[in-house]
Order: C-alpha cells, then structure tokens, then sequence
C-alpha cells in the first residue's frame, strides 16, 4: 500500500504534491459547504403553529445548528473509495452537501459508507480505489491508495492507519471512525434488534465499538430511537469523563451518559415521589453507608429479587369484611368473598403492585353498580367514578391493597426478623437472613444510611411498585462488574429495545463479578444475546501485553491474551528500589514520560492519590486528579493522577504504575486484587513503567 512518502510505489501518475493540493483543495470546499449549511440553519425563521411548537422547532433547530459546527483540529473527511462505475465518494464524520444537494461529504454511518470499511481483496465491494488521508492540525498532510482489484500491487499495512491508531493522547477519548476495523464494524451496523455482547480484550477498542454503535443507531434508526432514547452506562465518572466527547464530536448531543448508581438512585427517588407518599424528597437516594463484602455479595445476589417481589405482595390482604357503601337512601353491600375473589383477579394479572391497586377501586365500584342495576337502577360511568372516589371504596382499598414506598419495604425487612423471615422463606436460609438484618437499626428510614447495594434494591422495589420505563438503547460497559441485581436494574431499562453490552471477564474487579457472559446476559434479561469476540489489541502494544498476561492463568484460565497488532512493540520498565526511593523513583519514571509526547498516567493505590499529588505539586509536575473534574475550556495537564479503582476503560500514552503488590492487596481477596493489577497494567498506549518497593506478585514473575 503506497504512501505519498514513496512517489515511486505510488500507482497514481499525477504528482504527489498536486494531488494533496487537489485534495485540500477538496477540502476547503468541504468546509465552505458545510459553513453555508450552517447560516442557513441559522437564518430559518421560527413560525410554528402555536407557542409549544415553535418553541420545539426552535430547539430542533438549535440542535441542527450544534450538529453542524465545524472542529478546525479534524478534517470532514478521512477517506474516499473510487467505484468500478466512476463514483467518488468521501468518507467523513458528518454528511456535507453543496448548494444543488448533491453530497460533499458522505456520513460514515451511510450505507454506501459501508465499503470503505469493509471491503477487501477478495471482496472489492465494487471498489476500485481506497484512499486514506492523513490529517495534521486540521490539514490533509498525506494519503495513501489502495487497489483493490490490481493483483500486481503488493498487500501491506497502512502507516497512516497505524500512526492514527498510535497517535500520542492528550484529553479525553476521542472516535475512531478512520480507524475501524471490518470485525468492528459488523458489530457497529448489527441490527437494532439485536443485543451484541462484546468480549473484549485490553486494547480491542470494545468501548469505542460501543459508542460507535450508539452514534450509528441513531443514525439509521433515529426516529424510533430519538423517542425511546438511548444511555450509555459506564463504571465511574472518570471514566464518563473520559469517553464523553466521542458522541458529540460524531454530531449525537442528546444521548445521556451515567453511571449505574446514579441511575438506580435517581430512578428510585422518582419513583417514590410518585407514589405520592407523604415526606417523600424527589432527585436522588443517596448512598451514604457501606457494607461487609459478604453482606454486599447478598444484598447483589439474584435470589433478593424473589424476597423483595414477596416483601411487596405480603402487603395484599385476603379480606374477609364486606364493603358497604351508603348511597342516598340505600345501603349497598359488596361481600367479603366477592371483594376477594376481585383482589384474586387483579393479582392473577400480573400487573405491578400499584397499577393493579389503582385498578381495585374501579372493579369494586364497578360490581357495586352491578347490584344497582339488578336492583332496578340504571347508573352510569359518571355513578362508578363517584364510587370508586367515595370515602368507603378508599378506605376498603387501603386496607386491603395498602399505598407502599420502596423505602419503607425495605427498612421493614432489614429491621423485622420475623418479616424478613416471612418473605424469605425457602429462598435465603437462616444465616443469610441474620447477615442482611441491620446491626443497629437507625430509628427511621429517614435517618436510614443506604448502602449502595441498599440503593439497587430499592430501585428492583420501585420496579415491582412501577413499570420502569424502558429506553429504545442501552450501552452498557464493564458489564462483568455488576452484581446480578444490577443487571436487573439495567436490563430493566431496555425491556422493550435492544442493548450493547461491554466488557472482559478477565477484567471482573468486584467480588461479584459475573462468571460468565451467558450468566451476566440471563440476568440482564437478553439471554439471546449475540456474543462477539474482539481479541486484535489496537491500543496496548506487545510488550505490556506479554507482561500483563502472566496473570490471565490465575484470574481468567482458558481465556488467551490478545494479539497485537501493532508494529511499535513499546516500551516496558521494571524498577525495583528500596522503600525509601519509591517517590523519588516515581518522580524520575515521571519526568522520563514527559520526555516524550502524550499523555501520562500515574496509577496509584486508593489511599496514596493524595500523597502522589502533593509530590508532584512539590516537584513542580502540572497535573490532574481523576474524576475531580475540570474545565471543558482548558487543555488538561498531561499527567493525570489516579487512584488503581478507576483506572479500567481508561487509557493514556504512557503509564507509571506504582506498588503493584499494595493495589493488589487492596482487594477484598486474591483474584479480584489481581484482577484489578491486570486492568491497570494494560492502561498504557505506548509504554508502561512499573515501580516497586515491594516484591511484585509471584504471578507476574513466572
């Protein structure tokens, strides 16, 4: 494959230089095109039919506008395919077109896009020429040509694809369009149906392949999905962070990104709220207490489903007192088994606990218009909605089919044994029954300090109360992280549409983590998920690869290490000194970073980041805390501090690791701990150095 570097390789007779100049060329047209789509947005008048209307078409019209500002640091286009039949299309982030509408730039996500992806020497797709642009600052600086159907021209590796995969990181993740693999982009374009799962290895580019997915669902399917909505679900706020401006760098500004306890605890105070229970603060559940590892491991266990459903539904009385209502003159009596064999009916359904008790006042009402018309009368709906509102019909219903708040279920079972004996009958045995019960009950669920597993099952009550909306999309990342009752809260969340779920297994970090996809997809409610395999490192080179995956055979047997794809095999540094030289040794592994281009990260133990960061100040070194925030207007230091639990799905240049033996005993037991060492030494893009007082694991010395 012919670089513009080498004229003579080059099968295009024109001069290298004009046709740069003619492809920049190209280019500033692009932009003009694009410039001119934009004022004219911006000039449109807003006339809607009413003030709400116009008010929408304003806001729609602001999105348009968003959508089509121009990024000065990256071209409209990065490639081009010259077809058999003379068509000539450029490949960009965004669809451009010129003043008659024929297209400048085609979107990525377009069908026709499709071949420049995908196809290949045996399959040309109908594409004669594939061209790849390089892109400095903004300008096209090189390009390089493909010839898919000339046998004579040798098959190599494109350097401009791999310079864009390897290019040094400043910032937060950026896309990837230019750089998609075919077996990427099969999973991008995978029907809207279809739930995919990712098994992806350090390095694959899963959680780029995700978004990418989320950008080009709402590009083929946008009606549907701008209605439903669509929410990415990652580990931490670092990590939002860190991936937050892939979407709107693609034009997609409207999709929400979260992680799952803020999800749950928003979800869960809305829901109460609902309700209309008295006292009841909307926005957000806070959790503010914590639990033992083994309390948590319950509290996340599949089985509190069942105890929580029975927790709800034990509330529902078999009443055996008759309704009577007095009606003008007339005294009318709804029998005891008449009231139970309604109450029977409305639990048969299979309605959720609040939906089938608002529906207990009209069936009651209902078969107390029943006894009017056989006693001759003749009433009407107007007659059954004064009933079922009546003071009598209310207070049958609330003694049989009692209001209930998510909170409130949930201090009674952690508070009463013998109600939590009841609902957990045959389901948790007696000591798993003693270990949930609070040690010291505070005095009221308002002074009550939910845990974080405390907060996800609130949000499974609130289900079983309240049909959780589903969203039409779900992007879920390091979804082996979660905890089964956390996959039920986000599974619940797209019920009725289709997911894409993210993540490693060799990667699981928390003492729950899930044994198996088939397992983790059962209980995210899509056990007929699609799994796909990513297992070509684009990221992580061979080097740190080779050195991480000494510890697959103790945290993931039988699962392989990824091969890398890359020609730079980077740099690995093994320093060892004596307790006493650790910082210093850091500050050198440091500066020795800083040589080079890119960013840096410095993953340390939880409990040292604010060490690390005063020792840096001292040293002079402009740095970043991760997940402390920071100004979108401002360039981030190159050297960002991190504590060891939110480095996964992060990725940085070069990467300082210090005291791997601490980070892994930090970790409830041994393959957790070394679970999250493997997640940290695979952080780095180009080089990694690990710097040590402490003997390193025996795993990664054999």
């Amino acid at each position: 494959m012919p670089d513009v570097a080498d004229p003579l390789r080059r099968a295009d007779p024109t001069p290298a230089t004009d046709t740069l100049a003619a492809e920049q060329a190209y280019l500033a047209q692009a932009r003009a095109d694009l410039a001119r789509m934009r004022e004219r947005t911006l000039g449109l008048k807003v006339q809607g039919g009413n003030a709400l209307s116009t008010e929408f078409l304003a806001y729609t019209l602001h999105k348009r506008a968003q959508s089509l500002i121009d990024d000065p640091s990256t071209a409209l286009f990065f490639g081009r395919i010259d077809q058999a039949d003379g068509e000539r299309r450029y490949i960009g982030r965004r669809h451009v077109a010129d003043p008659t509408g024929e297209p400048v730039v085609v979107d990525w996500r377009a069908d026709v896009s499709l071949a420049f992806y995908r196809a290949s020497r045996t399959e040309p797709m109908d594409v004669v020429r594939r061209r790849r642009f390089g892109i400095e600052s903004g300008r096209i600086t090189a390009y390089e040509d493909e010839h898919l159907t000339d046998p004579a021209e040798e098959q190599t590796r494109s350097a401009i694809l791999a310079r864009e995969i390897e290019r040094p990181r400043v910032g937060p993740m950026r896309d990837i369009v230019a750089t998609i693999q075919p077996e990427q982009d099969e999973i991008v374009r995978a029907d809207a149906s279809t739930t995919v799962c990712v098994q992806g290895a350090p390095g694959t580019g899963k959680t780029a392949v995700g978004l990418h997915r989320a950008a080009w669902l709402l590009y083929a399917f946008r009606d549907r999905l701008a209605r439903s909505g669509v929410l990415v679900v990652g580990p931490n706020r670092a990590f939002l962070e860190h991936v937050g401006a892939v979407l709107p760098s693609l034009g997609e500004i409207e999709v929400r990104h979260t992680t799952v306890e803020d999800l749950v605890a928003g979800e869960a105070a809305q829901t109460a709220a609902d309700d209309g229970v008295r006292q009841v603060r909307t926005g957000v559940i806070q959790a503010r207490g914590s639990d033992p590892v083994e309390r948590a491991l319950l509290k996340g266990d599949a089985r509190m489903a069942q105890v929580l459903h029975t927790a709800v539904w034990t509330h529902v009385a078999a009443p055996d007192e008759a309704l009577v209502l007095p009606r003008g003159s007339r005294r009318w009596r709804l029998p005891g088994y008449q009231v139970r064999e309604i109450v029977g009916e409305l639990r048969a359904r299979g309605a959720r606990y609040a939906a089938a008790r608002g529906m207990l006042a009209q069936r009651l009402a209902h078969a107390i218009l029943v006894l009017m018309e056989e006693a001759g009368d003749s009433p009407d709906d107007r007659v059954q909605d004064a009933v079922a509102r009546s003071r009598e019909v209310r207070r049958h219903v609330d003694a049989v089919w009692p209001a209930l708040e998510p909170r409130a279920v949930l201090f009674r079972l952690l508070t009463e044994p013998s109600f939590l004996a009841a609902c957990a009958d045959g389901v948790l045995d007696a000591g798993e029954q003693e270990l949930l019960l609070w040690d010291k009950p505070p005095r009221s669920r308002a002074s009550a300090r939910w845990s974080p597993a405390d907060v996800v099952l609130l949000d499974e009550l609130a289900d079983v109360l309240r049909r959780t909306p589903s969203l039409g999309h779900v992007v879920l990342d390091e979804a082996q992280d979660l905890s089964p009752m956390q996959l039920r809260a986000v599974g619940r969340r797209c019920s009725t549409g289709a997911a894409t779920v993210l993540g490693d297994i060799a990667q699981g970090t928390t003492p729950w983590a899930t044994p198996s996809w088939e397992v983790a997809l059962a209980h995210l409610g899509h056990p007929e998920a699609h799994i796909e395999v990513l297992d070509r490192g684009f990221r992580v080179p061979a080097a740190v690869i080779a050195f991480a995956a000494r510890l697959l055979p103790a945290i993931a047997p039988g699962m392989s290490a990824p091969t890398s794809v890359r020609d730079d095999p980077g740099s690995l540094e093994l320093v060892g000194v004596r307790s006493s030289g650790l910082w210093p040794a850091v500050l050198d592994a440091v500066r020795k970073a800083l040589v080079e281009e890119g960013s840096i990260g410095l993953v340390v133990p939880d409990g040292w980041v604010g060490r690390a960061a005063r020792i840096l100040a001292d040293a002079g070194i402009e740095h970043a805390v991760a997940g402390a925030g920071a100004d979108d207007d401002e360039l981030p230091p190159r050297v960002t501090v991190l504590p060891a639990t939110t480095a996964k799905g992060l990725e940085y240049d070069r990467v300082v690791v210090v005291e791997p033996a601490q980070i892994a005993d930090d970790e409830p037991d041994v393959r957790t701990g070394l679970r999250r060492l493997y997640v940290v030494l695979t952080r780095a893009v180009s080089g990694l150095a690990v710097v040590h007082a402490r003997p390193l694991p025996a795993e990664l010395t054999a």
